[in-house]
């Protein structure tokens, strides 16, 4: 199909590598802006009404949807309206979320009626993938191996309730709505000491959290127990330690990108830290390097069978661990295709996308 319309934000990463492909393939591409299309629902509509291709992308760039987003989600849950957070501020991810939850079911009712223009990724699954506590439940439903879930989280004292309930000292907090390891916090603790190791920086009003593009590291008590009050109070679930293998520079774990359940574009991503995503300055590797040709293939049919959990995503992201034959997953990402530069038989992932 040579007809792509595309919900997106002008100027971000994205839209600018998927207008770069689009250009050389020669496909026609229309940019509904997110923020066009909550001002004016009609215009998106009216850009579906002959067969095209579509695709959604993420709204995060733009902070008058973001701030659109959590007020609907406000709405939606009965709160009062929150304020515009500052730039990187972790506020109401949970509010956030049921805004955004909003817009996908009314693209997904748009669609119904609209069945000329072929979706990407449908707005389902989209929402199953971005609620990262029921995306892991799923994937566990379906035969796919995760790290061990521990559920919800309601704070830290409850934390401490479940290391202790399971006999464990090292686990994951994970924030349930996060994305680019925004809210994530790696915890330890060992001889009556702990750690908190995170990319959310505690403000120095003790009050608020900020994503940033580096790892912070907490030990004392009230710090600690702020960062992982603050991450729960929004929505979070704990997930056991899975250990990643390691290579020369660090430890790794995988991201694998499918086209119609296929396995494409794969790179390691490694890292002498805990978090080991390509924004927090993890180096790029191929798997092929780092994985005997038996872990390749595991590897490969593990992000498959994943894939075909979300049957109208044709596009995802799967964060893995793999080792001795066996691939546990750590994430599905409906938009886990911003990889630039990353070829897989001389295409990068938008232009696979697109041909």
């Amino acid at each position: 199909m040579h007809r792509w319309v595309v919900l997106g934000v002008a100027g971000s990463k994205r839209t600018r590598g998927l207008m770069a492909a689009a250009a050389i393939a020669r496909v026609s591409v229309q940019l509904v802006e997110w923020r066009d299309w909550l001002a004016a629902p009609d215009r998106l509509a009216q850009a579906l009404r002959v067969p095209c291709r579509f695709k959604i992308e993420p709204p995060g760039d733009d902070p008058q949807v973001h701030l659109a987003l959590l007020h609907r989600g406000c709405e939606s849950l009965g709160r009062p309206l929150c304020a515009a957070p500052e730039s990187g501020e972790l506020a109401a991810v949970d509010a956030w979320f049921a805004g955004f939850q909003w817009t996908m079911q009314q693209l997904a009712a748009l669609l119904a009626a609209q069945p000329q223009a072929s979706v990407v990724n449908a707005p389902d699954d989209i929402i199953a993938m971005t609620d990262k506590l029921h995306c892991q439940q799923r994937l566990r439903e379906q035969g796919l191996a995760t790290a061990a879930l521990l559920g919800p989280v309601q704070g830290y004292d409850h934390l401490v309730d479940l290391l202790d309930h399971h006999s464990l000292d090292r686990v994951f907090v994970k924030a349930r709505y996060g994305s680019s390891a925004a809210g994530v916090v790696a915890y330890r603790r060992a001889a009556g000491r702990q750690q908190a190791t995170t990319s959310a920086q505690l403000h120095a009003d003790g009050l608020r959290l900020f994503n940033v593009k580096r790892v912070c590291s907490y030990q004392g008590l009230d710090d600690v127990r702020r960062v992982i009050d603050l991450v729960a109070a929004q929505g979070a679930y704990v997930e056991a330690w899975l250990s990643k293998p390691r290579s020369g520079a660090g430890h790794f774990d995988l991201r694998v990108v499918t086209f119609g359940a296929r396995a494409a574009h794969r790179v390691a991503r490694v890292s002498g830290r805990t978090l080991t995503n390509l924004h927090l300055d993890s180096a790029r590797a191929d798997p092929a390097q780092l994985l005997p040709a038996h872990d390749l293939g595991v590897m490969e049919a593990t992000a498959e069978q994943a894939a075909r959990v979300f049957p109208r995503a044709a596009v995802v992201g799967f964060d893995l661990v793999v080792r001795q034959g066996t691939a546990r997953v750590l994430e599905a990402n409906a938009f886990g295709d911003l990889l630039p530069g990353l070829l897989w038989q001389g295409r990068d992932t938008y232009a696979t996308a697109l041909a």
